[in-house]
């Protein structure tokens, strides 16, 4: 079995490269971008299991990332990073997940097995994103 492909998004190359360091020590594959239009030249000629996306960005922010993202590939997850504990709603219901870097990466691996565990359309990505607006 192949591993899940992941397309990390940040503007900070070092971030990157300890990022996906520590995510294939998880036996992952890291695809790496360093803009939003990077991310979505990747995306179209690449197949990935989910997206981290850093909420902190230069030029197009996370949200507009996530909107196009989520426009033209609607089912596929988006994993929402910030050292901000709070994210403004709007950005929540774009994204399927959120986790503070401070909780790094303990509960992200276990985030990422779930999104790509769950079938597109699945109710449990719907009640997911309705949770988030409480």
């Amino acid at each position: 079995m192949d591993s899940p492909t992941l397309l990390c998004i940040d503007d900070r190359p070092q971030i990157l490269e300890l990022r996906k360091a520590t995510l294939e020590s998880q036996g992952y594959c890291v695809k790496l971008a360093l803009s939003g239009y990077d991310a979505i030249k990747t995306l179209e000629q690449a197949s990935v299991a989910a997206v981290l996306l850093e909420y902190k960005q230069e030029g197009m922010d996370a949200e507009a990332i996530a909107c196009h993202i989520k426009q033209r590939f609607p089912n596929l997850p988006i994993i929402l990073l910030s050292s901000y504990s709070e994210m403004p709603e709007r950005i929540l219901w774009l994204v399927d997940e959120f986790v503070m870097k401070s909780e790094l990466p303990d509960r992200l691996v276990p985030i990422i097995e779930r999104a790509h565990r769950l079938a597109p359309g699945s109710s449990e990505v719907s009640s997911r994103r309705q949770g988030a607006a409480r």
